[in-house]
This record gives C-alpha cells, sequence and structure tokens, in this order.
C-alpha cells in the first residue's frame, strides 16, 4: 500500500534543467572563469555544501559560495517568467489525489521557487509540504531531505514513493528506504538507478 507520494521539483515536475544549465557560463563569466565542460551536469541535483564542494573540484579558482547564490538568483529571475510543466504531471497528481495519497516536494530548489513554480503551474493546491534541500547540512544523496520531509507526512519510507529524476536523488530515496522511482530527465540512469 502507498501512504504517500514525494515529488523533486527541477527536471521532474518542471522543465528548468535547461535553464540551470544555461546559467553556469554567464556566472562563472562574471567573475572572468571560463566555464569547465561538465560542470552543469556534475551539479544537477544538488544545493548547499555539496553544490559548492563540486564547483570548487571544477573550477577551484572560483568563490564557490559566490557562484552558488548568483547561479539561484539568475534562476529565480527566469523562473519567474514560469516553467513548462513535464509531461503527464497534470495526470499524475490528479490521479494520486483521487486515490487520497498524500503529496509533497523535496527539492534541493529554495523554498521561494518552489512555491513559485508549484504556483504558476497551477498544481500548488495538491502539494502539502514542501521542503528545501537549501542550507541542509547533509543534502542529496544523503536520504535527509526525504527523511524529513516522510516525517512531516506521518508517512513509512517503505510505503512512500519518492519521484526523482538525477543521480544524487535516485541515491538518497533509495539510502532512505523509500519506493524510489526514476524519471530520466537530462541524464540516463546509471546501473545504481536501474537496479536498486
Amino acid at each position: 500500500m502507498i501512504d504517500g507520494a514525494i515529488f523533486d521539483m527541477d527536471g521532474l515536475m518542471f522543465d528548468t534543467e535547461p535553464i540551470w544549465t544555461r546559467t553556469w557560463e554567464p556566472v562563472l563569466a562574471t567573475i572572468g572563469i571560463e566555464y569547465p565542460e561538465g560542470l552543469a551536469d556534475a551539479v544537477r541535483g544538488t544545493s548547499g555544501k555539496s553544490m559548492e564542494a563540486i564547483i570548487n573540484r571544477y573550477a577551484p579558482e572560483a568563490d564557490a559560495t559566490y557562484v552558488r547564490e548568483k547561479a539561484y538568483e539568475m534562476v529565480h529571475e527566469e523562473l519567474k517568467k514560469g516553467a513548462p510543466k513535464k509531461p503527464g504531471l497534470d495526470e499524475l497528481l490528479a490521479y494520486l489525489a483521487e486515490q487520497g495519497i498524500p503529496m509533497a516536494v523535496a527539492s534541493s530548489s529554495s523554498l521561494d521557487v518552489i512555491n513559485m513554480n508549484l504556483e504558476n503551474g497551477g498544481v500548488g493546491d495538491y502539494i502539502g509540504e514542501r521542503f528545501t534541500g537549501v542550507g541542509m547540512a547533509n543534502p542529496k544523496p544523503a536520504p535527509d531531505i526525504f527523511l524529513n520531509t516522510a516525517a512531516a507526512m506521518g508517512v513509512d519510507p517503505s510505503h512512500t514513493l519518492v519521484f526523482e529524476d538525477s543521480l544524487s536523488g535516485v541515491r538518497a530515496g533509495v539510502a532512505g528506504g523509500f519506493i524510489t522511482v526514476m524519471v530520466p530527465d537530462m541524464l540516463a540512469p546509471d546501473d545504481f538507478a536501474r537496479w536498486s
């Protein structure tokens, strides 16, 4: 029996990953650093200190905190225009609601971006709990954000769906003992995601 459903947001509910992808090069350009190939893929699905560690690895001369904060700022401005919903989202949310399954969002985006996307997309009424990984001590791929969300929902992880598009999100869902479903977006599933 399914007690609840937790959704990632970027790349899963909304087609925001292309916005993030095209943000890194101009952000780095503001501090005179050339975009290192692979950065956008490496940071996908991360937040906070995890994201900064990856930025440091790809662009060690950059102030990773500045780069992360500037990227969030630029993406936030872009998202004010609205992000397209992923195909099938409305139908899935309506189906889960008909089944009486409570839904939540657990995203690496900031809470204001989560709320803005849900409201702009007309799906905010479906979503109860909303959690951000920003500022978390252990962001994805650690399971903390999903475990905190499940606790707030009052659901058992082993009876709760986690929908993810990123490899770090899939690892977080599996580590937390959730029924984890990968819906690939910009990255194909690796062997861990295929067989977990």
